[in-house]
């Protein structure tokens, strides 16, 4: 996130450095019998090694410079890609016949999910998401958009106005 004063046409940054906290709780999430990514790391050894403060401790500085230059390295972008045909399928001459998996660096990913919280914590905590959005959050769930939707039927009849609601599911 970049501020952008009038007087001076240079960014300056307004990101709160990463915790080695918010690291621990990214990497408690990761499934251990995950497939390695390009760098031959699983979670499992992942967590061996950031289990070090130490090693933590690098990982978080690289974060932080990832964000304080904007600058997302080359290393972390690269891209291991695994063919899997579909079972019970009558021909594979067509490429909907196979499922493509995607193996990211596992560090990036890992720095990827702590960027991701820090975001989302901070786009909440001030208010830059209104109050309807309840997709891709945490800490909301189908119950709540029930009660938003129950409030807006009700606030409906008040009005004495009719309500009606349309649900699809895009897949």
């Amino acid at each position: 996130m970049e501020v952008f004063n009038e007087l001076s046409p240079k960014p300056t940054t307004a990101w709160a450095s990463f915790s080695k906290e918010e690291f621990r709780q990214a990497l408690d999430k990761c499934n251990n019998s995950s497939v390695p990514g390009p760098n031959k790391l699983t979670w499992r050894h992942l967590k061996i090694i950031l289990n070090q403060d130490s090693c933590l401790s690098h990982i978080v500085n690289i974060a932080d410079a990832c964000i304080n230059l904007g600058h997302w390295p080359n290393h972390f972008k690269c891209s291991s890609m695994v063919i899997i045909p579909k079972p019970n399928k009558l021909a594979y001459d067509s490429p909907k016949s196979f499922h493509l998996i995607i193996l990211l660096n596992t560090i990036g990913k890992l720095i990827e999910k702590a960027i991701a919280e820090h975001l989302q914590f901070h786009v909440v905590k001030n208010n830059f998401i209104h109050p309807s959005q309840l997709g891709g959050l945490k800490f909301k769930s189908t119950i709540d958009a029930g009660i938003m939707l129950t409030h807006i039927i009700r606030s409906g009849w008040i009005k004495n106005k009719t309500t009606s609601t349309l649900a699809f599911d895009i897949t």
